[in-house]
């Protein structure tokens, strides 16, 4: 990872994951690269207890370390999950406030920012 320590990704709640895919963190240096400001990865892996507290899917891409929420600095997050568009496949989460990112091995799109 060029950008990212390994503990940017770890569970919030403290339990100590921290497993991230290999291409989740090319896909996030390459986000980095593009926007040429910091990423700020406000969930990345979840243990399954966070996961469920948090209202998280089941089958959520955090709980393998497939998946990031992120925040640029300076862009909006359509602008982001409009970038992201190219990362295909993966999976794409639109919201008001952030812009989830993973790296499944599918397609998947969701939101309406």
């Amino acid at each position: 990872m060029k950008h990212f320590k390994r503990e940017e990704f770890a569970c919030a709640c403290g339990c100590g994951q921290d497993t991230v895919d290999f291409r989740l963190a090319e896909m996030l240096d390459a986000l980095r690269e593009w926007a040429g400001a910091p990423v700020t990865i406000t969930s990345g892996n979840r243990c399954p207890e966070h996961n469920r507290a948090i209202g998280g899917s089941p089958k959520s891409q955090h709980l393998l370390g497939r998946a990031a929420d992120v925040v640029v600095k300076g862009k909006a997050p359509k602008e982001v999950a409009d970038w992201a568009e190219g990362l295909a496949p993966g999976g794409l989460g639109r919201y008001e406030t952030f812009t989830h990112i993973d790296s499944r091995a599918g397609m998947a799109r969701w939101g309406d920012n």
